[in-house]
């Protein structure tokens, strides 16, 4: 159970929507390509740009923000994240028709809510962090499933309503999506907030490269980014190419059924992990992960190949969440510049996941089998990296005790 000081409830409950936004800013305009494409906007080729830019510039300001959320402050630096993510929401609905190139519009909206997804990475995690709470790796948890319940939510409530009010009616479907950050970014103005650090007691990005066991942490991101991205982005496609069950099945065994599920180990754990040591059921969501890729790139039973893809996403729930606990209990002088380097480590597995996927499938006469069967790589990263981690703490312990 998760006991909050009741003064920082609202502040926590701020925080999950800010992970909803993410889940919206991330996931809207991919259910609209279809729609920029029949428009003329766009080509199947260019349109992947939209993509790309979100998750680029999203890393852009994961690596800046520790150079100015400090000084800035967490509050302005928060909120401002939500107008950027209700602007570029707005913006898609809006811009492609008053400038000369409707395709730069999307663009320019891509930059503007990549920019407020990537700050809320960085903040409110650490905000939560900071939250007085008895059970911090819980607290965490139960924050990053707020994330899957957005993607749930953006991918069942817009499909629904593009099935009642049909596609021209995407406009209106993304100023309804803006209100949610415009709301939000006025609920963070009323909220408590604390640093994780004093003034400047936060370590510098010097200091934390200097740190051994910080280059763990960023290995384990990397590969918490990649094992989650390399199978929620391929699941539908690899349901319907390599398993032969219907576009329809696909997407409903793909990202809504993953996002469930990731979610649902998110919830678990913060009900039960003070009862669970969070090093070890990383370690055993390793292994998880590792037969979910297995049973989906090997097994020639669709249902059992299906029953991987979802697997997965419960394996890789614990993942990143709990490696930000860890890290931050491990280095509690990390601060910002800590929390933003880690969510940079963890975009770059997202981005370089489900690239190495596509390249290795490609390579192999398109198949996904193959592509996946390789993405095993990444779950091993993990279980190694945790049990360096274990080494390392354990090794740290022993000396702390001598002394």
């Amino acid at each position: 159970m998760i006991i909050l000081e009741k003064s920082y409830r609202k502040t926590v409950y701020a925080c999950y929507i800010g992970y909803i936004t993410q889940g919206i800013v991330n996931n809207l305009a991919p259910l609209l390509f279809l729609t920029f494409i029949n428009s003329g906007w766009a080509t199947l080729g260019s349109v992947t740009l939209l993509t790309t830019l979100n998750f680029a510039t999203q890393l852009a300001v994961d690596l800046l923000s520790a150079c100015f959320v400090d000084k800035i402050g967490y509050r302005k630096c928060v909120v401002a994240a939500h107008i950027f993510c209700f602007f570029g929401l707005v913006g898609m609905a809006v811009l492609p028709f008053y400038l000369p190139s409707p395709f730069a519009g999307l663009l320019i909206s891509a930059v503007l809510y990549a920019v407020g997804g990537g700050l809320l990475e960085v903040l409110v995690s650490p905000i939560v962090e900071a939250c007085p709470s008895d059970n911090k790796a819980g607290a965490m948890s139960l924050l990053h499933s707020f994330y899957c319940w957005g993607v749930v939510a953006v991918i069942a409530l817009s499909t629904l309503w593009l099935w009642l009010f049909g596609r021209e009616s995407w406009r209106l479907l993304c100023v309804i999506w803006a209100i949610i950050p415009l709301a939000n970014a006025f609920f963070f103005t009323r909220v408590p907030i604390n640093s994780l650090t004093s003034e400047g007691e936060g370590m510098s990005f010097g200091g934390l490269f200097k740190t051994g066991i910080f280059w763990i942490f960023m290995l384990l991101m990397f590969a918490a980014g990649a094992s989650e991205l390399a199978m929620a982005q391929w699941a539908s496609a690899f349901a319907e190419s390599g398993l032969g069950v219907a576009k329809a099945i696909g997407d409903l065994a793909g990202p809504c059924v993953f996002a469930i599920l990731m979610g649902v180990a998110r919830v678990f754990y913060a009900k039960f992990g003070d009862k669970i040591k969070l090093e070890s059921f990383i370690l055993i969501s390793g292994l998880l992960c590792l037969i979910s890729y297995l049973a989906a790139s090997l097994c020639p039973i669709p249902a059992v190949a299906l029953l991987g893809c979802g697997l997965c996403g419960f394996s890789v729930g614990i993942m990143w969440p709990g490696v930000f606990s860890i890290a931050s209990a491990s280095m509690p002088k990390g601060g910002t510049a800590l929390f933003a380097l880690l969510a940079l480590a963890g975009d770059l597995g997202c981005t370089g996941g489900p690239t190495f996927v596509g390249l290795v499938s490609s390579a192999a006469g398109d198949s996904l089998r193959t592509g996946l069967l390789a993405a095993v790589i990444f779950p091993a990263v993990m279980i190694a990296g945790i049990l360096a981690l274990k080494r390392v703490k354990k090794k740290s312990d022993s000396v702390t005790e001598n002394s």
